[in-house]
């Protein structure tokens, strides 16, 4: 397996030899609550020999409603983010919108994350690279595979070779999604790639004003991914999910998280030829 330059978030490296995992609740709901869910799966991790980084949204900016809460905003959210990794101790992952955000969020975070729906955005590609941190660009569903070695390079280019691409399923008629695992193949030969197996089954503006989902269908994408050869999962997680203020319709409960992990380690080794 040709394996292509390796990323590290943290102490976490990705595109080695072993699975990372980026997980976390939706949304930074509460400190309460981004605590409860990294100390649980910081614990399942290290049972698993999983490298962790934790990850929560500060702020929703892409919301399908406005009147949607968007989250506890970049001050708070970058506080309660720092707090997680003291008591945990893990790497922290969060999205930004904006240029103006990075500086704080650089100074805060472990890995800095470019929404899908900007992931050609060269401002925010270049504000995000200059943190220093690991950027984690999510591929836009409206691209192709081979498009995403163009955001590569323009975080490459400025400075930063600490990238990371997440594969989020492909825009596939209205409010439905589907993942191309050719793409997983193809993008890994620019950098290393993490499949985000709950974003893949979820139904944009499904619903109206809020995003449906397929949750069941997230932890069979995840073991496809693995055994294309993906480096990373991203996978979105709450102890209640129908009552998550978020993507209640594609994240995974809590204490599914092992039964949906276990395999995919085994099937990440299998093809590694461990």
């Amino acid at each position: 397996m040709t394996h292509p330059p390796a990323c590290t978030i943290g102490q976490v490296a990705i595109g080695g030899g072993r699975l990372a995992l980026i997980a976390g609740p939706c949304m930074a709901e509460s400190l309460e609550l981004c605590l409860t869910v990294g100390r649980s799966l910081a614990a399942l991790c290290r049972r698993l020999n999983v490298g962790y980084v934790f990850k929560a949204s500060f702020d929703k900016a892409n919301r399908s409603s406005g009147r949607s809460y968007r989250g506890p905003g970049l001050q708070t959210g970058l506080a309660w983010l720092t707090e997680v990794r003291r008591e945990v101790g893990c790497p922290v992952l969060s999205d930004v919108h904006d240029p103006s955000q990075c500086p704080a969020a650089g100074e805060a975070l472990d890995a800095v994350q470019i929404p899908a729906f900007l992931c050609r955005q060269t401002d925010l590609l270049i504000a995000a690279a200059e943190t220093g941190k690991c950027v984690n660009i999510k591929k836009g569903q409206f691209l192709a595979p081979w498009d995403m070695p163009n955001a590569v390079e323009k975080v490459r280019q400025a400075g930063n070779p600490n990238v990371l691409i997440t594969e989020r399923g492909t825009s596939f008629g209205y409010n439905r999604l589907i993942t191309d695992y050719r793409g997983l193949i193809q993008m890994r030969q620019t950098a290393p790639v993490c499949f985000d197996a709950t974003h893949s089954v979820q139904e944009p503006g499904g619903l109206g004003d809020a995003s449906g989902g397929r949750r069941e269908f997230a932890a069979p994408l995840a073991r496809a991914a693995m055994a294309v050869g993906a480096d990373a999962l991203f996978i979105e997680t709450h102890p209640d999910p129908d009552a998550a203020l978020s993507d209640a319709a594609s994240q995974i409960p809590l204490d599914a998280m092992e039964e949906v992990l276990a395999p995919c380690v085994k099937i990440f080794d299998l093809v590694r030829g461990r």
